[in-house]
């Protein structure tokens, strides 16, 4: 990946917005950008999903297999998260094999999905010690203007929310060439999505655009669902060297919070309708 390279009077003039509460956008600090989805972009995938949220585009599909399982599951699926930091989405990133960002990327969004209990990998299981379904989630950038992380994670829950599992022969014990009626097993109730939130300056900032983003100090992605009505975080990570404060922290806390009761109804229609 290209090092990013902001102008210094853009910088200064980002900074002195948000000192105001403003974005050069117009948005305020809090405020996401329009989010619009699609779904079943592809005909080959079990399920799939366009997200844009301002700028930033994502493609995240789901594709299955029937696999055996690790030693230390035996009776348990297998999920499987990768990331394409496609050229086309931005000219920072670059061809060939996945770099840092991309890995961290797919594992910030696997962690989330995983330890929010969403999948139920126990009902993945077809024979225990010989057969299990593989979940593979791709997700491929498009166009990267701020806050890939969020974008891609809404993807991710929208194509696993959607898929249909293969048909499945258990007399040839092959899969057929079309899809079931059968989703992947979740627990809806487990359902939990990802919110970055970036420290610019003195500033606390929700969905950063590029510009933005490249002059952060630091970020922590938060993965949030819901328990009795309450936020429940299911996974954290912090990205950038600069160091959040316990007052940082509560503010973050507190803005994830009020977004949480905003932003959560929307996303289970997203995912789930």
């Amino acid at each position: 990946m290209s090092e990013q390279i902001i102008p210094n009077l853009q910088k200064e003039k980002i900074m002195e917005l948000l000192k105001e509460d403003k974005r050069l956008d117009g948005r305020s600090l809090t405020e996401y950008r329009k989010i619009e989805i699609e779904k079943g972009i592809s005909k080959n995938a079990e399920s799939s999903a366009r997200v844009r949220i301002g700028n930033t585009e994502v493609y995240a599909g789901v594709k299955t297999e029937i696999v055996e399982p690790y030693p230390d599951s035996p009776d348990e699926g297998t999920f499987m998260t990768t990331v394409e930091l496609h050229p086309m989405s931005s000219d920072y990133f670059d061809i060939g094999k996945p770099g840092v960002e991309s890995v961290e990327l797919a594992r910030i969004i696997d962690r989330g999905i995983r330890e929010s209990g969403f999948i139920d990998f126990k009902k993945l299981c077809i024979k225990p010690g010989e057969k299990v379904w593989q979940i593979f989630l791709d997700i491929i950038t498009i166009n990267d203007d701020g806050n890939l992380l969020d974008v891609a994670g809404l993807a991710s829950l929208i194509a696993i929310g959607n898929a249909k599992l293969p048909k499945y022969n258990k007399k040839t014990y092959e899969l057929e060439h079309e899809l079931s009626d059968e989703g992947i097993p979740l627990n809806k109730e487990a359902l939990s999505f990802n919110m970055t939130i970036h420290k610019i300056g003195n500033s606390i900032v929700a969905d950063v655009n590029s510009e933005e983003e490249q002059i952060s100090d630091y970020r922590l992605s938060i993965a949030i669902g819901d328990h009795k009505g309450n936020p429940r975080i299911t996974a954290i990570q912090k990205g950038r060297s600069g160091t959040i404060s316990d007052n940082d922290m509560q503010n973050i806390l507190s803005l994830v919070e009020k977004k949480y009761k905003e932003v959560f109804p929307e996303v289970k229609k997203y995912v789930f309708d």
